[in-house]
């Protein structure tokens, strides 16, 4: 016997409201288990954290556990050993001389939340910037004066077929921004450079702050860029760049390099700026990161966790093409040498 439109209509409620239930569990479910430590993960502990930490190597825990997704200290010389986690959630972080760049992406209503906050070295917040996207790269001068960020505006890959960043650049003194590199001027092979297509992202920063360099995206190619943020213009030095991340001594950057056009497969080298050869590192794996220097001869990078979701480790390398990767830190992100 056929069903009444009423009755219809209250079996179509009940099973609504039987799957609201359902997904509403299995949600529950998946949070209780990510509150859970890892069997086997590094122990985590709440308490203080400071940027001004002599010895100490800064980082996002991605380990699974109440201390998920928050900044956290662990000695340099022991990084596998325990961690010290502030209550201070990010997507990306860096920090050098006390201050700190935390990007940090909120569920809304109808949208993310993306929000860039400058912290002292006590994790206070000086100011925030609302962000035009999601969160992707972030940087902090020597100095701790600029700071910079990048953002996916459409788009969540770099090996995306399209998508368009937005970078920044704040001086932390005057609070002056600059909310889109995309307006610098562009000199390219000695000439001024215009096209609708132009994207920026990956910023490192000179010790004099004023010199920085990035990633241009134009034309389905990436070039390693040297700016001035006084000058407020950019120029092209080489081909097939991307996420430069300058050496502590300021002679090399080290970048992701793209292996094979039209996949989401890069490889790491090292870039003498004096002389722009160009070394590849003994990481084969396709590395997706903007590496940090934790001295002039050790890179440090992150990799997706095997076998887990929405995790990675921290590996490192030698940055003269020597050695072979190991693992520095599992379960985290982020890392910046403090002190």
């Amino acid at each position: 016997m056929p069903l009444s439109p009423k009755r219809r209509l209250l079996v179509l409620a009940l099973a609504v409201l039987l799957l609201g239930g359902a997904a509403t569990a299995m949600v529950l479910r998946a949070a209780s288990r990510a509150e859970r430590p890892q069997q086997g993960g590094p122990a985590v502990t709440a308490g203080q954290v400071t940027l001004n930490r002599p010895g100490a190597l800064a980082l996002l825990n991605t380990a699974q556990g109440p201390h998920r997704g928050t900044l956290a200290t662990v000695p340099a010389a022991d990084p596998q050993g325990g961690r010290t986690a502030s209550d201070l959630s990010c997507q990306r972080f860096h920090a050098a001389a006390g201050t700190g760049v935390c990007l940090r992406s909120t569920p809304g209503a109808l949208a993310q939340d993306n929000v860039a906050l400058i912290v002292d070295a006590d994790l206070r917040t000086r100011r925030s910037f609302p962000l035009a996207g999601t969160p992707s790269r972030a940087r902090v001068s020597p100095s701790g004066r600029f700071a910079a960020w990048t953002v996916f505006v459409a788009g969540e890959s770099y090996g995306a077929a399209f998508f368009s960043t937005r970078t920044a650049i704040v001086d932390t003194t005057t609070w002056q921004l600059e909310p889109d590199l995309e307006k610098f001027t562009i000199l390219m092979d000695g000439k001024k450079y215009t096209s609708g297509d132009v994207n920026f992202w990956g910023v490192t920063f000179s010790k004099d702050d004023d010199t920085f360099y990035a990633t241009l995206g134009t034309d389905n190619q990436t070039h390693l860029v040297k700016g001035s943020i006084s000058g407020r213009s950019v120029t092209t030095l080489a081909k097939n760049v991307e996420c430069p991340s300058l050496s502590p001594d300021e002679t090399r950057v080290v970048y992701k390099k793209r292996v094979q056009r039209g996949a989401s497969l890069w490889r790491e080298h090292v870039l003498d700026l004096r002389t722009l050869r160009e070394t590849p590192l003994a990481e084969k794996r396709s590395v997706d990161d903007q590496a940090a220097w934790l001295d002039d001869r050790t890179l440090a990078y992150a990799l997706p966790t095997e076998g887990a979701v929405d995790s990675t480790d921290l590996w490192t390398v030698p940055a003269d093409g020597s050695g072979s990767p190991r693992l520095l830190a599992p379960g985290a992100s982020s890392p910046a040498r403090l002190g």
